[in-house]
């Protein structure tokens, strides 16, 4: 199969774990041989989130007061490099030499008139305690919502529109290629709105699952899967209510509701994906992924059960 795996940012980089380049590497590291494993049987493309780190580019970028902070899209592109090439390197050192492996810097078209740029919801960086997040509120104009007992920054998140790369992507993958591209969702970038010509970047971050999702329709993947540090998706969950979901067909997804600013975009990624291509979406534990490529645990949504 021609499987796509979104990694999590959080499956990089553990939820309060500190944000150092050592603990990415390692926990890349660790990740790395199971994601080899399924790269011998099947052909892989990789992406992967970067809220955490752009979120601590941010933080650094900000405080350094002679020059204004860098854009969101030049952080996210820092990050596209910094993680492929962890990816990259941990991947090869776990993979056969002959194995070719590539890292792409993407750029992927968002809409200006978005409406997500009037109500931001991608968390990104570190979490924070209620008045810390009030004081960068006050200093930096930052805004941020809950993330469960804590606090995050939220930026907008608006809809991929297209992947600028498609074509060297697909030419690397014709040739056997194990490819890291779309990394954080891809660079934002937009056209201005005089004509079609000109391309800018823009200060916001891409949905990673939903970018992702557009990048594996694009590709032909027959799978696409979501590896983050839950086990799978849960119904009601934080209730006494609370249910893991298995097998899962997408009406029966989109009868329930998921919170925008974590699990929503990933149900609604896979919900996308297998209605354009009949094709089978996955969501659960990066240190299971075998398992879940191989369909036996996580969330596994597919169009229709059988005998239905």
């Amino acid at each position: 199969m021609r499987v796509v795996v979104a990694l999590g940012g959080n499956a990089l980089l553990k939820r309060g774990e500190p944000m150092t380049a050592e603990n990415q590497r390692i926990n890349v590291r660790v990740a790395a041989p199971a994601l080899a494993a399924v790269a011998k049987d099947h052909q892989v493309v990789l992406s992967h989130g970067n809220g955490p780190q752009v979120g601590l580019l941010a933080l650094q970028a900000a405080a350094y007061k002679d020059v204004d902070p860098y854009p969101l899209d030049i952080l996210g592109a820092q990050t596209e490099g910094m993680i492929g090439y962890v990816l990259e390197q941990e991947l090869g050192n776990a993979m056969p030499p002959d194995v070719p492996l590539a890292t792409i810097l993407t750029m992927v078209e968002v809409d200006p008139e978005d409406p997500a740029f009037q109500d931001p919801t991608k968390f990104v960086g570190p979490i924070y305690g209620e008045s810390d997040a009030l004081a960068l509120t006050n200093e930096k104009g930052w805004v941020f919502k809950p993330d469960g007992d804590h606090w995050r920054r939220v930026v907008p998140s608006p809809e991929p529109k297209a992947i600028f790369e498609i074509r060297p992507i697909r030419w690397l993958l014709e040739q056997g290629t194990v490819l890291i591209c779309a990394g954080g969702g891809g660079v934002p970038t937009m056209f201005l709105p005089e004509a079609r010509t000109t391309l800018v970047g823009v200060e916001a971050v891409i949905d990673k699952d939903l970018a992702s999702e557009l990048l594996a329709r694009q590709v032909d993947a027959d799978l696409y899967v979501m590896a983050t540090d839950v086990d799978c998706v849960y119904a009601d969950w934080g209730t006494p209510q609370q249910r893991p979901l298995a097998e899962v067909t997408v009406e029966e997804l989109r009868a329930l509701s998921f919170p925008a600013g974590s699990m929503g975009p990933k149900v609604e990624a896979a919900c996308r994906f297998v209605e354009q291509t009949g094709g089978r979406a996955a969501i659960g534990a990066l240190t299971q992924i075998q398992q879940i490529v191989d369909g036996e645990v996580g969330t596994q949504v597919i169009a229709k059960k059988e005998g239905s």
